[in-house]
């Protein structure tokens, strides 16, 4: 008899009518059903459930509360053992002292005075930019008559300072705000008119001047023991390009390429050959070095196939969600030798239970069968995370800014996008501001000048 849950609910099929089916209809309304069961599952996906991203979610399905869940009580806000974060007290450039005006008895006389408490307040002063006119004069030779001029100070050569500079990168490339943003901010705020053009020269000067910041974040990634690897689309021009991340927890390498290939991935890594952290994508998983594939991508691959209508693809989702979850969790909490048997013996169980299938349950148990051996790398490697989840954190700004402005135009903009992304993540690393990094890089390029970046090459505080 057909599965009366598969059928709509206006719709019923007796066991007679069943019967009487010819043989050939009944497959073609068996393989219609899967079919349908199978696309309805592809509208149901989102990021909790597939390996679609949350910036694919649509706002308006948000996941409706469980039967019965309980709702959360208490305020917004921090929860109890929350480290609070206070405000902290800047070196004051004025300061005034406030004492008792008069008691409620009517005295105004005091003794033991003593400061019980530092009320600060914060203004912004008005902003008076700093103008220098070059008057360049020119003259004739008094021996020869030959025109000689004077010209300006080659730092000062480019209109516009390392700091005022900085401000517009902070601006356009930390922020990733529009050029039209930043026009209206410099105009409104600064009160200095530029044109699109002349931001657009400031951030080509700045790509340049970031890029010791950049080979050198490059260099170290490539060092570094371990890597998270991942890469998201990104359009050039219109074209599809990708965005790649090799990020560590000293660095954060960004790379656009024109492809998703063993080429790209070569270009990325050079000769690397640490621990790999990445999803199963195809191209990671013939890496011959150690390689800790992404459990989270798994874990949201067996809660789509538990929430499939399908009684066979629901028990294999929860079963597979659930041991993978453990497995997860042992990242913090390492088991006993006896946990650790018995979770193994049940994750064998798991895979000989579906492995024959030939349904979607039995492709999922060969996919993790197959990625056996990188499963665990994270307890036997110091280090080694159990999800790639770091590598997507850092992408995050970088699909947001695609989604804004829809890429980049030219190759030009493609180097600067990687240039600044790697430099604004790998700053807030090391707790560095991204402005005073960027105004001593302008300064530096303006004097001809090789920056400071040996603090790429220490571990973060």
């Amino acid at each position: 008899m057909i599965e009366e849950k598969y059928l709509p609910k206006d719709v019923s099929i007796t066991q007679q009518d069943w019967d009487n089916t010819p043989e050939s209809i009944r497959v073609l309304i068996l393989s219609l059903i899967r079919r349908i069961e199978g696309l309805e599952a592809k509208l149901n996906q989102n990021s909790s459930n597939s390996n679609k991203p949350p910036s694919s979610d649509a706002p308006f399905n948000k996941p409706k509360p469980k039967t019965g869940a309980k709702k959360k009580k208490g305020k917004p806000g921090g929860r109890k053992g929350h480290k609070g974060y206070r405000q902290v007290l800047h070196n004051p450039t004025n300061v005034q002292e406030v004492h008792p005006q008069q008691c409620s008895c009517g005295c105004s006389r005091f003794k033991d005075q003593h400061p019980y408490y530092t009320h600060q307040h914060i203004e912004l002063p008005p902003i008076q930019m700093e103008i220098t006119h070059f008057i360049l004069y020119q003259g004739k030779c008094s021996e020869c008559g030959e025109i000689n001029k004077g010209y300006a100070p080659k730092e000062f050569t480019a209109g516009y300072g390392p700091r005022f500079s900085a401000l517009i990168v902070e601006l356009a490339g930390i922020a990733g705000n529009s050029r039209d943003m930043v026009k209206s901010f410099c105009d409104s705020v600064l009160g200095v008119p530029i044109s699109l053009g002349a931001i657009q020269k400031v951030i080509d000067r700045a790509s340049n001047a970031i890029t010791p910041h950049y080979e050198t974040i490059k260099d170290t990634a490539r060092s570094h023991d371990i890597n998270h690897v991942d890469e998201t689309s990104w359009k050039n021009g219109g074209d599809l390009h990708w965005l790649w991340v090799m990020a560590n927890t000293m660095v954060v390498f960004f790379m656009i390429h024109a492809n998703r290939s063993k080429e790209a991935f070569n270009q990325l890594i050079d000769m690397w050959n640490g621990i790999l952290i990445s999803d199963d994508y195809g191209l990671y998983r013939k890496w011959v070095g150690l390689r800790q594939t992404c459990l989270a991508h798994l874990i949201r691959t067996a809660k789509g196939l538990s929430e499939r209508k399908n009684p066979e693809l629901a028990a294999c989702g929860k079963w597979a969600r659930k041991e993978l979850q453990r497995l997860c969790k042992m990242a913090n909490a390492p088991p006993t030798r006896g946990e650790w048997n018995a979770f193994f013996a049940r994750l064998c169980r798991l895979i000989a239970f579906y492995k024959d299938s030939e349904s979607e349950a039995g492709k999922f148990v060969r996919r993790i069968e197959k990625e056996m051996d990188n499963l665990f790398v994270f307890l036997s490697e110091n280090g080694v995370d159990p999800t790639n989840n770091y590598a997507e954190r850092m992408l995050r700004f970088g699909v947001i800014w695609r989604k804004r402005s829809y890429g980049s135009n030219s190759d030009k903009g493609c180097r600067w996008v990687e240039r600044i992304l790697s430099v604004r993540h790998t700053c807030r690393l090391h707790k560095k501001s991204t402005f005073d990094i960027i105004a001593d890089a302008m300064d530096c390029y303006f004097k001809e000048q090789k920056p400071d970046v040996s603090w790429l090459k220490a571990m973060p505080a």
